[in-house]
């Protein structure tokens, strides 16, 4: 019974020690940007060897690709829009979007790790930055899905069209919020950002027709 046992002690404190570590990422990262991060700095942070952080990645750049990643899993589970029984298309979506500004709020470090790094230009690309980009895909094609749901109408030009614009007022918002601080009440700004893409989609859809 000892070995059993003492395996599953080992893999609680390894996932233990990583999930310290990239809280510490975090923490450091939003007062250093990327360039100030560094394993040292982590270390300090968390406590733990460099040798324990150098066990679970690679370098620094893994070690903030795992932070966009792991922010990321929890914000992608508040992009579903509800049911058809919990309202209309407008209440749905207004639902969808507060739920999504309440994830950003709870975990934001995805977004504010990977704006910063999508920003930059470097001779070569960190890894942080393309797994931002692709989880920014992902992130664009569930928004893309809820467009085509609640109005069914529309060609695929007009639905990467209001999933640009959808994407990127959710941006603007989040960075109006990182800048005036709780005086931004991202949830109304949001649900009023979703009201707004929704009668877009509405009227383009109206003209289609015509």
């Amino acid at each position: 019974m000892t070995k059993p046992v003492t395996a599953r002690k080992k893999r609680a404190n390894g996932v233990e020690s990583r999930q310290r570590i990239l809280d510490a990422t975090v923490e450091i990262a939003g007062e250093r940007g990327y360039e100030g991060t560094s394993i040292a700095a982590v270390s300090a942070k968390c406590g733990l060897p460099a040798s324990s952080i150098y066990w679970h990645f690679k370098d620094k750049d893994d070690l903030i690709a795992a932070v966009i990643e792991r922010s990321f899993e929890t914000w992608l589970t508040a992009v579903e829009l509800p049911g058809e029984e919990t309202g209309t298309p407008q209440q749905r979506i207004a639902t969808m979007a507060a739920n999504v500004a309440k994830s950003l709020i709870d975990a934001p470090d995805f977004l504010r790790l990977g704006l910063m790094l999508a920003l930059e230009r470097r001779p070569v690309e960190p890894r942080g930055r393309t797994v931002f980009l692709q989880v920014r895909d992902i992130a664009a094609q569930k928004i893309a899905n809820v467009v085509r749901t609640l109005i069914p109408g529309l060609d695929d030009d007009a639905v990467r069209t209001l999933t640009t614009y959808a994407v990127a007022g959710a941006d603007g918002l989040f960075v109006q919020r990182e800048i005036a601080g709780d005086a931004v009440d991202l949830v109304a700004m949001f649900q009023l950002h979703a009201r707004l893409v929704y009668e877009a989609a509405v009227g383009m859809a109206a003209r289609s027709e015509e």
